[in-house]
């Protein structure tokens, strides 16, 4: 197999597994399921899909091809698409890059929090305590720099191992595992919910169409959210499309990943409101409710060492997933344009991501009142990406696949003139206004000294991820 080979998906389908892999993230797994039961069920549902297809899949399809028609970076593949002014452009690749880089950091100390409680589940640690020591467990966790530190390490070590394999022995072979994994724990954990009491009104919180509470805002949250949950805005797709044989289907690659990540969006949230309504709990509890309220039913329901084993798991697969789609983008551009070795370079980056990440450790403790503009650590990074770099790179890609190389590209990407005039008008038009609305609203409407009152962990999950 020649070296260009090497550097390819396999296939469509375990394309579909990483990009999947990328898109469902943690917040995933608690906040779309918990705003669209907020924001009118299926209702919200509906209006999200038509962000989606609005929004989510005409930059998503505009990644892939800047990817797969440069075969390159996220930053050189506007320079070798646009030789003109591909200089400039490139500030979008370099946005995604450092958008990703920052994202990583502290995503891998989230992603220690996560490992932290699966070895608790794993080792019943949860057995026989009280409610008050099972929630205080977060809180402990937080004053405890070390271990933190530690699982953020062990964390980021996966993470760089399974990158420095490269596409077909690191990613695709990882993704392989972890992604049929996540949906056979899912599946598994969904049958087991549906003989819960709770489940009936589950279905009922996240399906039945309300209408009456479809408002602006509700409207506006489907919009933001169709957009990151596609890893729009940061090089990922353009990474990933680069490893993409020339004659893929972009169309079908994006419309199933988009129905992949939102469907095992709803059916984790019918697992988690199945178990919180059976006990009469709170459903608003957000990322609370995965470290703090489940933990706690786990404890106490028949079966719950292993319903809380395969949780956790089940959220660890998610988190790595998405965490070797960022590393892998920053990877790529020395590896592609520097031409330097994989091995180092992986080791390298994610070694001072690691340290980058040990402030959003210490923002928890040691640097707890220590702020810039206003914000810790964690939270500085989780802003500036979420509500500023995110939304500025997908408005650059929209408009470059749009504007710049649309005469080519969309052509390229389908015969069919309905759906080139689509793609066109709403990467031309729609898909701009839209990102600028949402960047606007992130930026000055929102109170962000509010969205700080809630748990300090809810920062970090809103962004996909992430």
């Amino acid at each position: 197999m020649d070296k260009q080979n090497q550097n390819e998906w396999s296939s469509w389908f375990t394309f579909l597994l990483a990009a999947s892999g990328s898109a469902v993230g943690l917040g995933n797994l608690w906040k779309f399921p918990y705003i669209a039961g907020a924001n009118g069920g299926g209702a919200f549902v509906i209006v999200y899909l038509i962000c989606i297809a609005l929004l989510g899949i005409p930059i998503f399809i505009g990644e892939l091809y800047i990817g797969r028609a440069s075969k390159s970076d996220a930053i050189s593949s506007f320079t070798k698409l646009d030789p003109k002014n591909g200089k400039l452009w490139s500030i979008t690749g370099w946005i995604g890059v450092l958008t990703a880089f920052l994202i990583l950091s502290f995503y891998s100390v989230v992603g220690g929090w996560v490992l932290d409680f699966f070895a608790k589940a794993a080792t019943n640690a949860f057995s026989q305590k009280s409610s008050s020591e099972i929630s205080g467990m977060l809180g402990a966790l937080f004053g405890d720099y070390k271990t933190q530190i530690l699982w953020h390490a062990v964390f980021m070590i996966l993470t760089v191992a399974i990158v420095i394999g490269g596409v077909k022995r690191g990613i695709e072979k990882s993704t392989k595992i972890l992604m049929p994994a996540l949906c056979i724990l899912l599946v598994i954990l969904f049958i087991s919910t549906t003989q819960m009491e709770g489940f009936s009104k589950a279905v009922h919180f996240l399906f039945a169409a309300d209408f009456s509470k479809l408002s602006g805002e509700a409207i506006l949250e489907a919009l933001g959210h169709s957009f990151f949950t596609l890893s729009l805005g940061m090089g990922t797709m353009i990474t990933y499309g680069s490893y993409l044989k020339p004659k893929e289907n972009l169309i079908k690659i994006g419309i199933w990943v988009s129905l992949a990540d939102t469907a095992i969006a709803l059916i984790a949230g019918l697992v988690i409101f199945s178990i919180v309504f059976s006990f009469g709990l709170d459903a608003s509890g957000g990322p609370g409710l995965m470290f703090s309220t489940l933990p706690t039913l786990f404890a106490q329901m028949p079966g719950g060492y292993l319903t809380g084993f395969a949780f956790f798991a089940l959220v660890t697969f998610a988190a790595v997933s998405s965490s070797i789609s960022m590393l892998e983008v920053v990877v790529s551009y020395f590896v592609k344009s520097m031409k330097l070795p994989r091995l180092p370079v992986t080791i390298a980056t994610g070694f001072v991501a690691f340290l980058i990440g040990i402030l959003s450790v210490l923002s928890f403790n040691v640097l707890k009142d220590y702020t810039v503009f206003g914000f810790g650590f964690f939270d500085l990074f989780d802003k500036l990406t979420g509500n500023i770099l995110l939304p500025l790179g997908g408005l650059l890609i929209a408009s470059f696949y749009g504007w710049v190389i649309s005469e080519r590209s969309i052509p390229e990407t389908t015969s069919n003139k309905f759906i080139q005039n689509y793609l066109k008008i709403t990467c031309r038009y729609l898909a701009p206004i839209l990102i600028i609305i949402v960047l606007l609203v992130k930026m000055n409407v929102i109170n962000l000294k509010e969205e700080l009152k809630h748990a300090p962990t809810e920062s970090s999950l809103e962004n996909n991820q992430e």
